[in-house]
């Protein structure tokens, strides 16, 4: 060993194994330091390998890389199968690669919309169900799923974004329900606007001028708000680590002052809505003889 070579950090058995996707950028690089704060070990997994070098090199023994694009379904295999080999399970799963999209459903095209699913519904679905038969056989792990604010709600010029977010959060809605028995806790993580590079790699329809006063707002919007968004990722990450920690753990944790304020809204539109149309749906039962 040179003098500038940092010796191999060996974890301790209170370490935790994480396996997180998109963990380059974003809230995967904030996820990935702070699980290496706190003394974890973590698998990398993103495109562009090379792109993590420098803090493999920080840690090394502790961080390791696997090439990984969510839609491959051979990559996504290899990647569970080297967590699982390198450190003998997964006990945290965070399904965080995805990426941004704009534009009127209209303006979206079946190919674009079959790829946001592709990256953000089925890619993470898929990875979920590789890791969950080790966590099953050991009664223990956390499946957590960065959905959005968006998985909650929608607004114009965001349909598609919101459709594969969506989709993943009922379906992680439900399998909280299945895997809770068998010792498994599903997280549903949804920030609100935070300062990473998300708006740097939004997808833009070709616009149609019918939409200018609606998509139109929120796609320049979203274009205009990049580097100005109020959230800090790095104290999403504590929340995260801090709620993992919790003996008694929610479903869902909104990130955010934007994002707890705009599902509250959503929450209070939908009571609302069910108010003013109980006395319809109530009574739609059949009449028994």
């Amino acid at each position: 060993m040179t003098t500038n070579e940092t010796p191999a950090a060996t974890p301790g058995p209170e370490a935790r194994s994480w396996l997180i996707t998109g963990a380059n950028s974003g809230f995967g690089a904030s996820f990935t330091r702070a699980a290496l704060a706190a003394g974890d070990v973590v698998v990398a997994a993103v495109r562009r390998p090379e792109t993590m070098a420098e803090l493999v090199a920080e840690h090394p023994g502790r961080l390791s890389v696997v090439t990984l694009d969510v839609r491959d379904a051979a990559q996504c295999r290899a990647a569970v199968e080297a967590a699982v080999t390198e450190h003998g399970r997964i006990d945290v799963l965070v399904n965080n690669a995805g990426y941004g999209t704009v534009g009127a459903l209209e303006e979206t095209t079946e190919d674009d919309l079959r790829d946001a699913m592709e990256v953000m519904f089925f890619g993470p679905m898929r990875l979920t169900r590789l890791a969950l038969a080790g966590m099953r056989r050991r009664r223990g792990g956390t499946v957590v799923q960065v959905t959005s604010m968006g998985g909650f709600l929608s607004f114009a010029g965001v349909g598609t974004y919101c459709a594969a977010k969506g989709a993943l959060e009922q379906a992680s809605e439900a399998l909280a329900a299945e895997v809770a028995p068998l010792g498994i806790r599903v997280l549903i993580v949804e920030p609100g606007a935070f300062r990473t590079e998300f708006h740097g790699a939004l997808q833009i329809s070709d616009p149609i001028d019918d939409y200018d006063g609606t998509v139109g707002a929120t796609r320049d919007a979203l274009v205009e708000s990049g580097g100005k968004q109020p959230g800090d990722p790095d104290k999403a990450a504590a929340a995260l680590l801090t709620t993992l920690d919790s003996p008694t753990p929610p479903l869902r944790l909104a990130l955010g002052d934007d994002a707890t304020t705009a599902i509250r809204a959503k929450l209070a539109a939908v009571a609302a809505d069910l108010d003013a149309t109980a006395h319809l749906g109530t009574g739609a039962a059949i009449n028994l003889p």
